[in-house]
C-alpha cells in the first residue's frame, strides 16, 4: 500500500488490485474516516477533504485490512433479455451459454466511471475474462450489459464502447432526481436475472 498526498486535504492510496481497493474502500467507510468524499477505483482509493491528511497517511498503512463479507452491501437484481450482439462469440469463448453463465454469478460494484452511472462490477471468475474488441463501436444502446477484462457493466446511456454486448435492461441507471442519482454505487451486490 502506497498512500500519496494530494494536494492539502486529499490521499491517494494505492493498492495491489480491485479486491484491495474495494476492501480499503469498506474499511474506511467502516472506520468512519472523517473526510468530504471517497472514490474508489481500480487500484486506488482517493480520501478527499480530510482535516490531517498526514495522520491518515502515517496510519492508513498499517490497518489489516479484511476482504469485504461476501453478503456485505445492498442487493439489486437487474432484470436482463440476453441477446446482445456478442452473446453468440463469448459463449464459444466460454464453452458454454453466455446467458446462463453470466447470469450464475453474484457481482459487487467496485467503482463507478466512463458516464454517469456506470459501474465497474466485479465477480466474473479469470477462465470468463474476454479482451475488449480490437476496435470500439461508435454506439452502444443505453442499458447494454457488457463484459470486458475482469468486469460486466451497464451502459447508462448511448455512447461509443467496446465492451463486448450479453443483452440489455430497462432498468434506470441514472436519475439526477433521484438520492443518490446512480442506481450503482460502489459495495452494491448485483444480480442478473434473466427476462
Amino acid at each position: 500500500m502506497i498512500v500519496h498526498p494530494v494536494g492539502r486535504r486529499a490521499l491517494l492510496v494505492e493498492v495491489p488490485g480491485t479486491a484491495e481497493a474495494q476492501a480499503l474502500y469498506a474499511e474506511l467507510l467502516r472506520r468512519r474516516v472523517p473526510c468530504t468524499d471517497l472514490v474508489p477505483a481500480a487500484r486506488t482509493v482517493l480520501i478527499d477533504g480530510l482535516a490531517d491528511p498526514a495522520r491518515w497517511a502515517a496510519e492508513i498503512p498499517h490497518w489489516m485490512i479484511p476482504p469485504v463479507p461476501e453478503r456485505d452491501g445492498q442487493l439489486i437484481e437487474i432484470p436482463v433479455v440476453y441477446d446482445g450482439e456478442d452473446l453468440a462469440e463469448v459463449s464459444e469463448r466460454w464453452g458454454g451459454p453466455a446467458d446462463g453463465i453470466h447470469a450464475s454469478f453474484e457481482y459487487r460494484v467496485a467503482f463507478c466511471g466512463f458516464a454517469p452511472g456506470f459501474g465497474y462490477l466485479t465477480g466474473l471468475p479469470a477462465q470468463y475474462h474476454v479482451p475488449r474488441l480490437s476496435s470500439p463501436r461508435p454506439g452502444v444502446p443505453a442499458g447494454s450489459v457488457a463484459v470486458a477484462g475482469e468486469y460486466t457493466g451497464i451502459y447508462p446511456r448511448s455512447s461509443p464502447g467496446g465492451w463486448r454486448l450479453l443483452g440489455h435492461t430497462s432498468v434506470q441507471l441514472w436519475d439526477a432526481g433521484r438520492e443518490p442519482p446512480a442506481l450503482l454505487v460502489p459495495g452494491t451486490r448485483v444480480r442478473f436475472v434473466p427476462a
